[in-house]
């Protein structure tokens, strides 16, 4: 089952990106002025609200597998890294003596 969730979040992961990578920036609308593509391989609005739905989808899938995975993982911890390993002691903090008396000044 866990080969399974890795192997979808992988795919969600590669989708994400490549979903995202294929939207419009803001900024895109100005190379259009200047002989840009066409926009009417999506329709006439655009790709925008496809792949905006589309990456909705996507991080959905990323966040529900990102949060089985980490469940499923941390179950299975019963021992720690730092068994066996001995505790050093740290040396008690000695105490100073705080500033000395200031000096007396001459009077005048």
């Amino acid at each position: 089952m866990t080969l399974v969730l890795v192997f979808i979040h992988i795919v969600a992961c590669i989708a994400l990106i490549l979903i995202v990578l294929l939207q419009k920036g803001k900024g895109a609308s100005m190379g259009a002025a200047f002989g840009g593509s066409s926009q009417t391989v999506f329709g006439s609005t655009g790709a925008a609200p496809f792949l905006s739905k589309l990456t909705a989808g996507a991080a959905v899938v990323f966040m529900f597998t990102s949060l089985t995975l980490a469940l499923l993982m941390g179950r299975g911890a019963t021992s720690s890294v730092m068994k066996g390993v001995a505790g050093t002691q740290v040396p008690a903090a000695q105490q100073t003596q705080g500033p000395a008396a200031p000096a007396e000044a001459e009077k005048k």
